[in-house]
């Protein structure tokens, strides 16, 4: 039986009341402009009433949170039951300091560590490579050796508090989330009492943040289903990969495409991992999402929904799954950095509000919002501080918590939701007649799209179509900044001494015999897992194990546009 919610008379009787309203009262009042479209340019009508739904079934399309096809909440209480996770990046010099400010959000609410790396350490780079001085510990932490990340989680209870590890790139990741676990070992935390998650990208390596030196798609995605392979062997309660739509979404994809390159990778991983002989609800119980939340309040709720009924069905009529965890989109969220801004900079906290209510009424897991001076510096103390206590209002004092899915049957974000959907399944048609995804990023076409869709944002906001109020609007000139910026602590030094004390004190012998064992995995085909959880103990720096890996798969040249 369909659940049509209104009958066909009711519907028929809207239109003709519709019309009949639009051209005596609506079409006789003045608009600001002839069109409107949210930002990924779906048309926005004047009014939304069920006869934009008429076709929907509410069994089948939308039903009760906690159950298929999960559009209302992958949980049946939601945030009745369990808050969200608030989990603030953090991430600068090295690790000795970003310990200290792990302290100090953890003393202050937050509920989750979320470690950023410098970009060295994500690219595979020692700090005293003369290459990447100028970044050492900027931008996040300089991590070389497991000791260093034994320092980063000194005092920290790591098998109590959930660790989201932002090493995005598979190159990094494999070395960094290799630490992560050799230092719970040292430590003597068993496996299954470690939870988090790992991005562990292989389009952030190709496709996202290129730079030269990067492996070949092939052979990144491989180091990403490596991380789900062991960790679905040993460590049950972590994520080893969060598909890292955010990041898209700051190169400039629009919504629908943040979506679609999500799912369409979490398919490609999961295909690699069928084939190795796993079974689906083995390892897609623990597959997870991060994803941005932009200006458009209402495009980025539909765009949550939309992913979680997408995902929902591909999982169960693509692969099978019958493990209702495995059907669930479970997703982080962090308030966009792009739309920050480094003039007026105190506007950030209105912007960052907004974008974390999108990811609560949106139904998120866990959720950063981004400081107020992210546009300038990384954040200070106090702006950190800020954006903690933006979540704890949120969640504290709004009310937003206190019903499940609270924009659910809103005729426009339903609406919205059906558009979105047909949009990034058209999306994954493409890909998959590509081949797939990394098919799809070898011939380029995923870099054309994003290089299109970001050149379309900027020019909409050089004309003045997308307001952005300090920047082409609400200007103020020769503005003085009214906050402090924060000043990087020196890092390179650090790291440098600390590497040169390491390879003196440890054997080149063995630091040489774990490195082969890491080339001979690769030819093995083996799981490189197996072999750096242990290796890095040796000790082996991430920059040593990054240039076997790269000797071993060479480098590859993407195409640029």
């Amino acid at each position: 039986m369909k659940g049509n919610v209104f009958d066909r008379g009711t519907i028929d009787r809207l239109k003709e009341e519709r019309e009949r309203w639009h051209n005596e009262c609506h079409s006789k009042q003045r608009e600001f402009k002839e069109s409107f479209r949210t930002l990924s340019g779906f048309p926005v009508e004047p009014l939304y009433t069920p006869e934009h739904l008429a076709d929907s079934d509410y069994f089948k399309d939308l039903g009760f949170p906690g159950e298929y096809p999960y559009i209302r909440g992958v949980h049946p209480t939601m945030y009745r039951g369990r808050t969200w996770t608030h989990r603030q990046l953090a991430g600068f010099g090295p690790p000795e300091e970003t310990n200290k400010r792990y302290k100090f959000l953890l003393e202050q609410g937050a509920t989750g560590i979320n470690g950023t790396y410098d970009y060295p350490s994500l690219r595979g780079y020692d700090s005293d490579d003369p290459e990447v001085w100028a970044d050492v510990g900027r931008g996040g932490v300089a991590i070389d050796t497991v000791e260093d990340m034994g320092i980063l989680f000194d005092g920290i209870p790591i098998d109590a508090v959930s660790v989201s590890l932002v090493s995005c790139q598979p190159i990094g990741n494999i070395s960094l989330q290799s630490m992560y676990f050799a230092n719970a070992k040292n430590r003597g935390i068993p496996f299954e009492k470690l939870t988090g998650t790992s991005q562990n990208d292989f389009l952030m390596e190709t496709a996202i943040t290129i730079a030269p030196g990067v492996l070949p798609p092939q052979a990144s995605i491989k180091l990403s289903c490596d991380a789900i392979e062991y960790c679905t062997k040993y460590i049950p309660r972590w994520n080893p990969i969060s598909f890292a739509g955010y990041n898209y979404r700051e190169a400039g994809c629009t919504a629908p495409q943040e979506i679609a390159f999500c799912i369409a990778n979490a398919i490609a991983c999961s295909e690699d991992l069928i084939k190795r002989g796993y079974d689906i609800d083995t390892f897609a119980p623990r597959l997870s999402f991060f994803h941005s939340a932009h200006n458009d309040f209402f495009e980025e709720i539909a765009k949550y929904r939309a992913a979680r009924r997408i995902y929902c069905a591909i999982m169960k009529e693509r692969f099978g799954a019958k493990n209702p965890r495995s059907l669930m989109y479970r997703f982080h969220v962090q308030t966009a950095g792009v739309a920050l801004t480094a003039q007026q900079p105190l506007n950030n906290v209105a912007r960052a509000a907004y974008h974390a209510l999108a990811a609560v009424l949106g139904g998120a897991q866990s959720v950063h919002v981004d400081a107020y001076d992210e546009a300038l510096c990384t954040p200070t103390e106090l702006s950190s501080l800020t954006a903690l206590r933006t979540q704890q209002i949120i969640q504290k004092e709004t009310g937003v918590t206190n019903t499940v899915d609270p924009l659910g049957g809103s005729y426009f974000v339903e609406s919205l939701t059906n558009q979105m959907e047909e949009k990034v399944n058209d999306l994954l048609e493409q890909i998959d007649s590509m081949g797939g995804i990394v098919k799809a990023v070898e011939k380029g076409w995923v870099h054309q799209e994003i290089s299109e869709a970001a050149s379309d944002y900027q020019a909409r906001m050089e004309t003045g179509e997308l307001p952005v109020v300090g920047v082409n609007c609400c200007v103020i000139e020769d503005e003085d900044l009214p906050v402090e910026l924060f000043e990087s602590p020196e890092t390179v030094q650090i790291q440098t001494e600390k590497l040169k004390r390491i390879k003196k004190d440890r054997s080149d012998r063995e630091a040489q015999k774990a490195l082969d064992a890491v080339y001979r995995c690769c030819e093995k085909d083996g799981n490189l897992m197996e072999i750096l959880v242990d290796a890095v103990n040796v000790p082996i720096t991430e920059g040593e194990i990054s240039k076997v890996l790269k000797r071993f798969y060479s480098v590859w040249d993407p195409p640029l546009f």
